[in-house]
């Protein structure tokens, strides 16, 4: 796509700052203003209404030495432990 020239008001320390952040990078001012402006336009994601975030439990143990994750099994036989077969119905 060929570029537009263009003129266009900027606050000075704001283009000084652009224009370190170029040199900094080794790219062009329009390069970045290029960049900062298509981050802004970039579509924004739109929280779902009436969805509240999921649960997060640490859990007061943490991960258990010697139980292998990828065995079901075994998860189950330390999340039974010291519970009452009765309890777990």
């Amino acid at each position: 796509m060929p570029a537009l020239r263009t003129t266009i008001r900027i606050d000075e320390d704001l283009y000084r700052r652009a224009k370190a952040r170029a040199a900094a990078d080794g790219h062009t001012v329009s390069e970045v203003i290029e960049d900062a402006v298509r981050e802004a336009l970039r579509p924004r994601r739109r929280a779902v209404a009436g969805v509240e975030p999921l649960p997060v439990f640490t859990g007061g143990l943490g991960t258990q030495p010697f139980v292998d994750l990828d065995d079901n099994a075994a998860v189950a036989d330390v999340m039974d432990d010291d519970v009452a077969l009765d309890a777990l119905r």
